[in-house]
């Protein structure tokens, strides 16, 4: 009987079961919660943010004062606080280019650019290229050549052609296609893109705006 109880005892030493290690972690991590709260936690809801800061932004020709919190983006701002809605929210994370905007004449990712970088910069959405309801060349060009398939990136493809041939009038078709790179299409209309770009280009020297 002895011999049996001694072998038992070395069993249990030899590790804790499944079932009582998950017992006992389990029991750790409510302690660790009501130790938190009785430490005098406070949810997060009712953690204090930073007050908000008055900043002015130069939106397609119109001044805008807005009051921003430091951590907003420049694609929330226009989207949700000034209702630019053209402005594309896509992976969020500058990969793929749907929130392009120009800022100072170049593009810039929305999403990447806090609202209080752009304070006092001239900022271009898409609504910034038409002039009344007229489309301004390279949304024409994309439309002529059937650039476009769903259509949730072309806002922002536009927007890069546009601050590609602002810098670059007169561009090789291998430089619009390293000028548009950082814009993904999902459905693979890369070769009509190409061609609106190159068209616009000509649209541009020919006249166009």
């Amino acid at each position: 009987m002895k011999k049996r109880d001694s072998e038992k005892d070395r069993a249990c030493c030899r590790g804790v079961s499944r079932r009582g290690f998950i017992a006992s972690v389990g029991t750790g991590a409510i302690g660790a919660v009501v130790a938190g709260r009785t430490a005098g936690s406070r949810p997060a809801a009712e953690v204090k943010t930073t007050e908000p800061t008055p900043i002015t932004l130069k939106v397609n020709g119109r001044m805008h004062r807005v009051a921003v919190e430091p951590r907003w983006s420049l694609l929330y701002v226009l989207r949700d606080r000034l209702g630019l809605t053209g402005t594309k929210p896509g992976c969020e994370r500058g990969e793929c280019g749907a929130c392009t905007v120009l800022v100072d004449g170049a593009s810039r990712y929305a999403c990447l650019t806090l609202a209080v970088e752009a304070d006092g910069r001239a900022i271009t959405t898409i609504e910034g290229l038409m002039d009344g309801e007229e489309l301004g060349p390279v949304q024409l060009s994309f439309a002529a050549e059937d650039a476009l398939q769903c259509g949730y990136c072309t806002p922002g493809q536009i927007m890069a052609a546009e601050g590609l041939l602002r810098a670059n009038p007169a561009p090789t078709t291998n430089e619009i296609r390293a000028g548009m790179s950082g814009n993904l299409c999902r459905c693979g209309a890369y070769p009509h893109i190409t061609r609106a770009v190159r068209r616009a280009a000509e649209a541009r020297r020919g006249g166009g705006r």
